[in-house]
């Protein structure tokens, strides 16, 4: 774990209200290396998402530097951000933001197809990720016709479908009971440690928090503690 793929550097974002400034970052200075699992946890207005807006090229700071696998997002246009995250990044969003009209399958496949790749090298990548999230009997069902843990799962074999360099799961269990939750974190754990994909969570979640081995704590726009530790939560 000595390389670093999402990187910030002294970087602040304020925003306007009215003719007033808001802080909602103020110098943060961050390194996440391949084969994390981690855990960004704080109170509402802390800044997680803001700063997961920042690492994943959805919002520009007011001050500092991003670095996604050493090249710095200053300076990209949009199109060349869209191309980083499709190529780079796999989102995982407490909404899901699933394509209500798709199925499971072409939710999944959907990214393939932006990036230009054929139909049967498609169906080969989605069917195995269909596998590995335990969903491969549910490939033509569309979302409205899954419970939420399994849209979930198929928002997860979505991010991963591209082979991102991280994984950004903001607040993942968020909308999930307890046991349902925890099933999809072991799943984001047993992908950690098996393939050696890098997480990073956003969460108010304490199970989410108890099974990241790193957990920073954003207080007032700052890191207020970064911290390793064992990653045993699940089991509690």
């Amino acid at each position: 774990m000595d390389r670093a793929i999402l990187e910030t550097k002294c970087v602040a974002r304020v925003f306007k209200l009215g003719a007033v400034d808001v802080p909602a970052l103020r110098g943060v200075d961050l390194a996440i290396r391949h084969g994390e699992f981690t855990a960004v946890a704080g109170p509402s207005g802390s800044g997680k998402t803001t700063l997961f807006n920042l690492l994943g090229g959805l919002d520009s700071p007011t001050a500092g530097e991003v670095f996604l696998d050493g090249k710095p997002l200053a300076g990209m246009n949009r199109r060349q951000l869209s191309r980083l995250r499709l190529d780079k990044i796999g989102f995982v969003f407490q909404a899901y933001n699933l394509i209500p009209v798709l199925t499971a399958f072409e939710n999944i496949e959907y990214p393939l197809i932006l990036k230009g790749m054929d139909g049967g090298a498609r169906k080969t990548r989605v069917e195995s990720l269909l596998a590995a999230v335990g969903l491969a009997d549910m490939m033509h069902r569309r979302p409205s016709q899954m419970s939420g843990g399994q849209q979930q799962r198929v928002a997860i074999a979505r991010a991963l479908v591209c082979d991102p360099v991280v994984v950004l799961a903001d607040e993942p269990t968020a909308n999930l009971d307890s046991e349902t939750g925890r099933a999809l974190l072991e799943l984001m754990r047993r992908l950690n440690e098996n393939e050696g994909l890098t997480f990073l969570f956003s969460t108010h979640d304490p199970m989410v928090m108890g099974a990241a081995r790193r957990l920073i704590r954003l207080k007032d726009g700052r890191i207020d503690k970064d911290e390793m530790q064992g990653g045993e939560g699940l089991g509690v």
